[in-house]
């Protein structure tokens, strides 16, 4: 007998059934993986690849009253640009150049208007824009230098936009939202939002001086907000935008206000003595 083993062919149906098997796996894995890579970067695209509309829901109830308060405020405050006349020491020839520009707001039903003094000093003329468009000549009518305030008047016989409520400057609380409106950098009515960040300030001016009493906020100042209005939380007026504390020129966080109390002082005798 024989002691070789007889030799067995391999099975080619199973080896068949193998590499169907293995090679399904593959094809299945990589759909899985190109399913799950298009899902995650875009779940919301269609076949168009267009994105869903995700809805934003209500205003919260403090994004709702500071836009009440701005819509509402807004009118009241205007763009002040001023120029002034030059002569060339050559030719003789006078001509108007642009000075430059700040902030304003209605004081009252007159057309009287309220700006910082350093923003119309040494200007030959200046242009007020309201909130509307509409540009008018604007007069002189008197300053305080000393309380950095002046007063200028136009002319509006139509629609004349309303005076911003007056608040009180002498209950103010540090820590008590604030908000102001001013054309910064000519961004004309630009709203900011802050705190009072301290009380009754007392600041040197360009003359040599001081300004006493300031309200310090940190609501964003920048040039061409001085003469714009600073809010309560209620949008009335309870200071005059007036200087920053800057070494680089721009916002710090640290700016100051002429108190209401003391335009109320001022401004009505100003008008009535028309100096």
């Amino acid at each position: 007998m024989s002691n070789i083993t007889p030799h067995r062919p391999p099975n080619r149906n199973l080896g068949f059934v193998l590499r169907w098997l293995f090679l399904s796996g593959c094809i299945a894995a990589l759909m899985l993986l190109w399913h799950g890579l298009n899902t995650g970067a875009d779940s919301s695209a269609d076949s168009t690849g267009r994105r869903a509309i995700t809805p934003r829901g209500d205003l919260v109830a403090d994004e709702k009253s500071t836009i009440a308060l701005f819509e509402q405020s807004r009118g009241s405050v205007v763009s002040i640009a001023t120029r002034q006349w030059v002569e060339d020491v050559w030719t003789r020839n006078v001509f108007s150049v642009p000075q430059g520009t700040g902030s304003g707001m209605i004081w009252d039903g007159a057309g009287h208007v309220v700006t910082n003094y350093h923003v119309i000093r040494g200007a030959s003329e200046a242009t007020i824009r309201l909130a509307d468009g509409r540009k008018f000549r604007a007069a002189l009518v008197g300053a305080s230098p000393e309380n950095d305030i002046a007063v200028l008047k136009i002319g509006v016989s139509f629609k004349a936009p309303p005076p911003i409520p007056v608040g009180t400057s002498n209950d103010l609380k540090v820590g008590q939202r604030v908000f102001a409106i001013g054309n910064p950098f000519g961004l004309d009515w630009t709203l900011t939002t802050g705190i009072v960040s301290a009380l009754d300030r007392t600041l040197p001016d360009e003359q040599g001086g001081a300004v006493e009493h300031l309200i310090q906020t940190d609501a964003a100042i920048n040039p061409g907000n001085s003469g714009g209005p600073l809010l309560d939380s209620s949008g009335r007026l309870i200071g005059m935008n007036t200087m920053i504390y800057s070494p680089s020129g721009a916002s710090a966080g640290i700016g100051f206000a002429v108190p209401v109390d003391k335009l109320m002082q001022i401004v009505p005798r100003i008008i009535q003595s028309g100096r």
